[in-house]
């Protein structure tokens, strides 16, 4: 159950095609979407997550703060509680990561991890329950972002110049080692988008040398096809289940 809601294995695990830089994720913008998992042969509605953008000024940066917060309702608590905070801090114009964090309360076990990026090399810091804090820097590429960040950035990307079935393969930092990730355009498809009503979306697979996703074809992202990008639907294979997250409310895009 604790991969079950690994939602972020689906809004994350994306990158690098030619960036359009006349867009930017605005601050302020909030995305909430219902996640659901496949019980018994229907798609039941368990928790939900939030998007969020802020600008955070220091005394000589500013950065974008992204937050993803999921959370099982209220009902499903005393089954199996969920309490997922992950953030990223980067560069509000790039989306270069400058720091990621991580905080997972699943059922009883519990993960912080805080990641800081300099350069080509990220320094983890990693704590899990009842074990020693362990610590690890290790070197990285000039494009490998974090999951939460490279999410963002595969909003930048104009998939129009692209083709259906063109793949391309990159690198995300995750769970303290880097994996190799293969996005493929699948083509468009029509897609009910919350508040912003139906929506022609790109249609995107994602595929990663990990035990986590699991299918070929079965783990889908659809953004619309629009200067937004905005992520109406997320559906994801994993080795107990199928799930997705689907778009409820999008404010301030």
């Amino acid at each position: 159950m604790k991969k079950t809601i690994l939602l972020l294995g689906i809004i994350l695990l994306l990158s690098s095609f030619k960036t359009d830089t006349a867009i930017e994720i605005p601050s302020g913008e909030k995305l909430v979407y219902a996640g659901s998992y496949n019980m018994s042969g229907l798609m039941t509605q368990l928790a939900q997550v939030t998007l969020s953008t802020e600008m955070v000024n220091t005394s000589n940066k500013s950065y974008l703060h992204l937050n993803c917060e999921l959370a099982t309702f209220a009902k499903w608590d005393k089954f199996f509680k969920i309490r997922d905070t992950y953030e990223a801090y980067v560069n509000p114009t790039t989306l270069k990561p400058s720091l990621y964090k991580r905080n997972i309360e699943e059922g009883g076990w519990t993960k912080k991890e805080k990641y800081v990026f300099k350069g080509n090399s990220v320094t983890s810091t990693s704590k899990r329950k009842n074990c020693p804090e362990t610590t690890k820097t290790f070197t990285i590429g000039n494009s490998t972002q974090d999951v939460v960040s490279l999410m963002y950035k595969l909003r930048t990307l104009d998939f129009d110049k692209m083709k259906v079935g063109q793949s391309q393969s990159f690198v995300i930092v995750f769970d303290e080692v880097q994996v190799p990730v293969t996005i493929k355009l699948l083509g468009n498809e029509t897609i009910s988008a919350g508040n912003l009503g139906s929506k022609n979306c790109y249609k995107l697979s994602i595929g990663a040398k990990t035990d986590v996703l699991k299918g070929k074809d079965k783990n889908l992202i659809y953004l619309t096809a629009d200067s937004k990008k905005i992520p109406a639907l997320m559906k994801f294979s994993i080795p107990v289940g199928t799930g997705q997250l689907a778009l409820t409310s999008a404010t301030g895009i």
